[in-house]
């Protein structure tokens, strides 16, 4: 394959499916129904803030 070939594919092509990657990736981020699976990530930190984990918990 001459480098031209691959340039122009990569030009094309390639642009096109980052960009289709990009998409899906932020509609999958924005996504019905995906907010409590972020606030729940989001607030794992402040799961046992009242008192230490039990011992079955931490492993």
């Amino acid at each position: 394959m001459d480098y031209h070939i691959l340039r122009e594919f990569a030009d094309s092509w390639v642009l096109l499916a980052m960009f289709v990657f990009f998409v899906a990736a932020v509609v999958w981020a924005f996504r019905p129904g995906s907010r409590t699976q972020h606030r729940d990530t989001a607030d794992v930190i402040f799961r046992h803030e009242d008192k230490p984990a039990e011992k079955e918990a931490r492993t």
